[in-house]
């Protein structure tokens, strides 16, 4: 791994745009590198509104040629709120050319295993011939209890190292029944991005970043084996760290 960055912006509002130039720049770089897609994993929260709006703000913006997948997803219908497929259909997708068969979403009619087992075919499938599908980009975000994607501290998918998708059907937060991609497929990705912002998450995360007691909660665990780490912070999330961090002033790109 290239090293962790961990990037501290004044507030969300000023993280954003920065947010929405890196996933534009990592995707000029994977295309200009010949490679025949740009593969972006979403999560859902507070990602959901900050893309819809500074991600069609970017100039010249061509999603003609991306992959997008979705970290973990809710065993819900798309028209439910809870869905993320559905808030991304409704805020974003149709703000940008992003074609609807490059958009890998679950099969949200089937029982909870077999939904994850379709998933991790549809993954299998795009990003054949590779044992593990390598995102060039998953954004995550991380929960009060120090989860991301449906990966929950203290549970047995933690230990999972063989499937790249996994159901839970027991998730501490509703809805119960989730799929959610496992930490092998996180941790293969070549760039990943936590965003985390306000007050109340300054507790977690700097448990999660400077270590704390007990074992180490989900979002620690995400450590891409070959690709780069960032964590975008505002300065409530970030108050109460004292490592290194960064603070770039405005407009600037990381």
């Amino acid at each position: 791994m290239s090293g962790r960055r961990v990037v501290v912006f004044p507030s969300a509002s000023e993280l954003g745009p920065t947010l929405a130039q890196l996933v534009s720049s990592r995707a000029e770089k994977a295309l200009s590198a010949g490679r025949s897609s740009f593969s972006l994993g979403l999560s859902g929260g507070s990602l959901v509104s900050m893309l819809s709006k500074d991600l069609p703000a970017v100039e010249n913006l061509d999603c003609s040629r991306w992959l997008i997948g979705f970290c973990d997803e809710r065993l819900v219908p798309f028209s439910d709120p809870e869905s993320t497929y559905g808030l991304y259909k409704n805020q974003l997708f149709g703000k940008i050319n992003i074609p609807e068969d490059r958009i890998l979403a679950i099969d949200p009619s089937l029982p909870v295993q077999e939904c994850a087992d379709d998933y991790a075919d549809k993954l299998s499938k795009a990003f054949s011939p590779e044992q593990i599908p390598v995102f060039d980009m998953l954004l995550l975000g991380m929960g009060p209890d120090g989860h991301t994607c449906s990966l929950f501290p203290d549970h047995p998918l933690l230990q999972e190292s063989q499937r790249t998708v996994a159901p839970i059907s027991d998730s501490p937060k509703p809805p119960p029944q989730r799929v959610t991609m496992t930490l092998p497929t996180v941790n293969a990705a070549r760039c990943v991005v936590f965003v985390s912002t306000g007050g109340s998450k300054a507790p977690v995360l700097k448990h999660v970043l400077e270590g704390g007691e007990g074992p180490a909660l989900p979002s620690a665990l995400v450590a891409p084996r070959q690709g780069e780490l960032f964590w975008l912070v505002d300065e409530p999330a970030a108050a109460l760290l004292t490592s290194q961090v960064e603070r770039p002033g405005p407009g600037a790109k990381i």
